[in-house]
């Protein structure tokens, strides 16, 4: 049934009543190209991927990101130290730039730990801040043996320099909640009784932001008995606040604050939050924004946007929105060996469009002709 806008008004669709509330403005869209990157390319035998975001330090640019060799085999193979996915038996490693296109990788960063540490299974999916002369990593971990069942947790290590030596935290920053209820023994994840919180089951891609005088992290929760909402997987994003770096963090009582993404990308923007979400969700490939850091609302759909973004991270909050996102790296998973691309933002549609030219006859888009900076 139609609905009215005032007596005298005509009826108006539940289409475009949706459509008059969308707020977004043009400086929020753009579409995205791929660039190869030297060093962190594709190499049988190995996995490189989820980038974190890329600081710029003294003049080189540094990232982290999941590694990881060896074939995977999935669970039920009847061995549990065979490798189940590519981030499983994973470390983190550090890999340095000062162009932004060339990078060399400088070794393991973080490795798992000791038997029977929290994290003594798998370290991956790194997320970077530097705030006040410190290096902060915050990144999922897991402890043997890996389940299907298994929980996933939130670590974070410090260092003083982006070289380390990176010193854990001594239990997880932040764990799944595991409320919910299993139906039976078998290690089955879609097997449930009650699903629970929204991350019942897992916390994962974490990225740390220093926002409103306190420390907001977020992360992708996964819930027991994953379901679907509107054909792609239903996860969501959480965010858990704290006073200081170290913690303790707290989850915050409007989680979840998405309802859709899979790799977390915030960044600062004016007093807010800008965010974009690929990959899950209803709210897939969009960009969002939170004046207050929790409460989203699309400004932008995207076409193609670049999966596990990990940014130039901007030491200041950014004034326009896209500079959050301007460059970065990201990662490609279509083939049997993970590895890192890069990635630009290209506004030339958005001014095309605006001229009235047609997207098939605009020139190509170029490569960096200079260094990118922060």
């Amino acid at each position: 049934m139609s609905a009215t806008e005032g007596m005298d008004a005509r009826p108006i669709s539940a289409a475009t009543r949706r459509a008059r509330q969308y707020t977004g403005t043009p400086e929020w869209f753009c579409e995205f190209t791929t660039t190869e990157v030297v060093g962190l390319g594709p190499e049988v035998g190995v996995h490189r991927r989820d980038p974190s975001s890329v600081l710029l330090v003294d003049g080189v640019f540094h990232t982290w990101y999941s590694r990881s060799t060896g074939e995977t085999v999935g669970f039920g193979s009847g061995d549990p130290g065979a490798k189940v996915f590519p981030w499983d038996l994973s470390e983190i490693w550090h890999a340095t730039s000062t162009d932004g296109q060339v990078w060399v990788e400088q070794g393991r960063a973080v490795g798992a730990g000791a038997p029977g540490a929290y994290d003594d299974r798998s370290v991956f999916t790194p997320e970077v801040l530097e705030h006040e002369g410190r290096f902060h990593l915050v990144y999922q971990v897991i402890s043997s043996p890996y389940r299907l069942r298994s929980y996933e947790s939130i670590a974070m290590a410090t260092a003083s320099s982006p070289e380390g030596p990176w010193v854990k935290s001594p239990a997880p920053l932040l764990e799944p909640s595991r409320t919910g209820e299993w139906l039976g023994d078998e290690d089955n994840r879609l097997a449930v009784l009650s699903q629970g919180d929204f991350d019942s089951l897992k916390v994962h891609d974490p990225i740390l932001l220093p926002y409103d005088g306190r420390f907001f992290l977020y992360y992708k929760g996964e819930q027991k008995g994953e379901a679907y909402t509107m054909g792609g997987r239903s996860t969501r994003w959480g965010v858990a606040i704290a006073e200081s770096v170290d913690g303790p963090y707290e989850r915050s009582p409007l989680n979840p604050v998405t309802n859709s993404g899979h790799e977390t990308c915030l960044w600062l923007h004016d007093d807010g939050v800008a965010a974009l979400l690929t990959t899950d969700g209803p709210e897939r490939n969009t960009m969002q924004f939170a004046p207050d850091g929790l409460n989203f609302e699309i400004t932008a759909y995207l076409p193609n946007p670049p999966i596990a973004a990990g940014p130039l991270r901007r030491r200041t909050p950014t004034t326009t929105p896209l500079d959050g996102v301007r460059w970065g790296l990201s990662h490609d998973v279509s083939g049997p060996w993970h590895f890192i691309t890069g990635f630009r933002a290209d506004e030339r549609m958005k001014d095309l469009y605006a001229a009235g030219i047609s997207p098939e006859t605009a020139p190509a888009a170029g490569s960096w002709t200079s260094t990118p900076t922060d």
